[in-house]
């Protein structure tokens, strides 16, 4: 088994579900007491934000990037970056790591393109959805991303950083990211992102409108892909690794 580097803690509230989820597919794999190989280096959230409400993004790829060495000299045979958002630094940290970098974006545009959505809507971020990074990087995947109006926007921005973030779950919330997707599905989107890795705490991908795509768990997934081996369907259908 490879190791898996975590750069986590933004925040912390979905590090923990990357935790369970990358632990929970292993021991599905291996069976008994199984476990994943993890280091995990967890920020303090704060100076992130800090960094990005400055528009400080070569700061806070240094900041991450450090990070990412400091797991691969403690020795890890790969790094994630638990976030949507630091994805707009991907690049620095891959080279300062200086080991893989699984990449959310790639990873989510995958999945998509497997399941043939080429319009999806994108939740997440203020940053992510309007950032432009993360639509560019989709678009060299053949996929059109869309994003809700201004006012929707900022209403997600809000609940990801003062619920989400915070361990909060509302209702109310859940209820109105649920109207956000409808009305997608009303202007043509075939598919939604939850383009944050806090989101899947408040609605569930198969609950909406639209078929949804957790960007955790198909993150998570390609960690264990890469710590084990792709799994890949034998002829009677067992599932076995590569």
């Amino acid at each position: 088994m490879k190791t898996i580097g975590l750069i986590g803690g933004m925040s912390w509230e979905s590090t923990a579900t990357y935790y369970r989820l990358i632990n929970e597919a292993v021991r599905a794999r291996r069976g008994g007491l199984a476990s994943a190989d993890i280091l995990l280096h967890s920020l303090d959230f704060s100076l992130v934000v800090d960094l990005q409400k400055a528009d400080r993004w070569t700061d806070a790829g240094i900041l991450l990037g450090t990070s990412g060495a400091g797991l691969a000299r403690a020795g890890a045979d790969c790094v994630l970056i638990c976030t949507n958002t630091m994805h707009l630094v991907s690049e620095p940290v891959a080279r300062m790591a200086g080991v893989p970098l699984i990449d959310i974006i790639d990873e989510t545009a995958k999945a998509l393109k497997t399941d043939g959505r080429r319009k999806p809507l994108l939740m997440a971020t203020r940053y992510t959805m309007e950032h432009g990074f993360y639509a560019e990087r989709m678009a060299a995947h053949g996929i059109h991303v869309e994003v809700p109006d201004a006012a929707d926007r900022t209403t997600v921005h809000d609940v990801i950083f003062e619920e989400l973030c915070r361990g909060v779950i509302r209702p109310s919330s859940r209820a109105t990211f649920e109207a956000i997707v409808e009305k997608a599905r009303g202007t043509g989107a075939d598919s939604v992102i939850l383009g944050c890795t806090e989101i899947s705490l408040l609605v569930s991908p198969d609950g909406l409108a639209l078929p949804g795509y957790d960007s955790t768990a198909i993150h998570a997934a390609a960690a264990v892909d890469f710590a084990l081996g792709p799994q890949v369907v034998a002829p009677k259908g067992d599932v076995q690794a590569a």
